[in-house]
């Protein structure tokens, strides 16, 4: 039993607030994997990012750390690749192997200490170029650093123990956060719950608390296990290429490339040339081969952005890659073959250009393997707060400054707000915020853009009868969680009471608290 410690009383919500942390850090989202035909349980994964050319290094890493034990290892092979992935992955541990040509600004560690605050490294380093590496640990303040040859099974026990320490940092300044803001509840309104934020998650770089973004990431997560294509649709700004790289992560295609390419406003010439390469000589300009991205990104997969926008004559060839996997360089006899997987997106419904015509029926089908919406953010403002703050958290530590949060009325002008760029409106608001921020201050309303702050928020007795959502089922959805939780809450968590008082079999009302993700508080 714990003992509540002198002066607990004094600090307001604090029991209810520590109550809510503990469930919050137990809310963990957990692995499994069978073996000798048996579940076992693991804990969370955590992605470990080796940047090595050491064969050596490469094999110790890869014994040490398997997908069996709880990690997910993503190789690079320079300072350009860790940056990218860095960019584009939830990495929670950075190996890095040194070498005398990585000093400089562009190496990726040094970036990694504010860009990537949260993400903990260690320093690889040859057994006679210690003081260096030494140097470079105390430059990039990383964890610690570990002299070559390297052993597996210390590797193992030094990873392990880096990330029991990364997530304890991470817990105490989640809480130290949320102790000053109880102290602090003049400037957010009364609200019981304050800043705290439950059942977030993650799906690498994209970030969400709403049922439609779980319901849509699952999906996505069923078709990264397979090779089919994805056609994913949603309005500029929603995330969808980070979709498609999370699925891309997620595959086992994960340490091979993906290469992008926007479709829009290109030549066919020119597309066909990026896609399927050319040969010296094929066209004026073209003074040496190319290999085109079908070709390399074999193995991997190519992200093909507002594939909407090709001519009918580029959907031809297209096609033809689909079907075959061949690949014609122009200017050459020869036919070749790659295997890659492919993800399209589009701004636009491709179904309603098929029926005007449009759009070639056989290759709507052939892209859409896997059809993932993604929400406009006006559909899912319970996504705003939780990617505010994760903004906030980025963009504070890429200038060198602390943010302590978010006033609630800023965080009620967000989610008024229509959001016409969708998230990526949202995040250069937070950016512009952070930036005009005070050291050590609040992100209050005198930071936000006109535009916004200008966004009324109904105050008036009635405006609890406003429901969210777009469409009559969100509403819907939206007041069935609202009359699930008051009830849950009425009657302590007793799920037969609820059922009974609710008019609903004990099994339907499990599976509506699974859907929507109520957990007890």
């Amino acid at each position: 039993m714990l003992q509540r410690p002198f002066g607990f009383e004094a600090i307001p919500n604090l029991a209810k607030l520590v109550t809510v942390m503990q469930i919050r850090f137990a809310n963990v989202d957990c692995h499994y994997h069978r073996v000798n035909g048996e579940t076992n349980k693991l804990s969370a994964i955590s992605t470990v990012l080796l940047k090595s050319k050491d064969e050596a290094v490469i094999n110790a890493a890869s014994q040490a750390l398997s997908e069996l034990d709880g990690y997910r290892l993503i190789f690079c092979a320079d300072d350009e690749a860790a940056k990218s992935r860095l960019d584009e992955l939830k990495v929670d541990l950075i190996l890095y192997d040194f070498d005398k040509g990585d000093f400089g600004p562009e190496n990726a560690l040094l970036r990694s200490r504010l860009s990537h605050a949260a993400c903990w490294r260690i320093v690889i380093c040859d057994e006679d170029d210690v003081s260096a590496g030494a140097q470079l640990c105390e430059d990039t303040a990383s964890y610690l650093y570990l002299a070559k040859p390297l052993q597996h099974q210390q590797l193992r026990i030094v990873v392990k123990r880096a990330l029991e320490h990364a997530e304890l940092s991470r817990r105490h300044r989640i809480l130290s956060r949320e102790l000053k803001l109880s102290l602090d509840d003049e400037i957010f309104g009364g609200e019981e719950a304050g800043s705290v934020q439950g059942g977030v998650s993650r799906f690498e770089r994209l970030v969400y608390a709403s049922p439609k973004m779980a319901d849509l990431v699952a999906e996505a997560k069923v078709a990264a296990t397979t090779d089919m294509p994805v056609l994913i649709r949603g309005e500029t700004g929603t995330g969808k290429e980070l979709l498609a790289r999370a699925i891309h992560f997620n595959s086992h295609r994960v340490n091979s490339p993906m290469h992008s390419q926007n479709c829009g406003g290109v030549s066919d010439d020119a597309l066909y040339s990026e896609f399927f390469g050319h040969v010296r000589g094929a066209f004026s300009g073209a003074i040496a081969d190319r290999l085109g991205l079908f070709r390399a990104a074999d193995g991997g997969t190519v992200f093909l952005d507002e594939v909407s926008e090709v001519s009918p004559h580029f959907q031809v060839a297209l096609l033809r890659f689909l079907q075959e996997g061949e690949v014609k360089p122009l200017g050459s006899d020869k036919t070749l073959h790659s295997n890659v997987r492919i993800i399209a997106a589009s701004n636009r419904s491709i179904d309603e250009m098929v029926e005007q015509g449009t759009f070639r029926r056989d290759l709507y089908y052939r892209l859409r393997g896997f059809q993932l919406d993604l929400p406009a953010l006006r559909e899912r403002s319970e996504d705003i707060p939780v990617l505010t703050q994760f903004f906030v958290e980025k963009y504070a530590g890429v200038v060198g400054r602390r943010v302590l949060g978010v006033t609630s009325d800023v965080l009620k002008r967000l989610e008024h707000y229509p959001f016409p760029g969708n998230v990526r409106e949202l995040e250069s608001e937070v950016q512009r915020m952070v930036a005009v921020a005070e050291q050590g201050g609040y992100v209050a309303l005198r930071h936000l853009s006109e535009k916004i702050a200008r966004t009324p928020v109904e105050t008036n007795g009635n405006a609890s009868l406003a429901v969210a959502g777009a469409t009559l089922k969100d509403k819907v959805e939206t007041l069935e969680k609202d009359v699930l939780r008051q009830a849950l809450t009425t009657f302590h968590w007793n799920q037969s009471k609820v059922a009974e008082d609710l008019g609903l079999s004990r099994v339907g009302l499990a599976n509506k608290i699974k859907r929507y993700g109520l957990r007890k508080v």
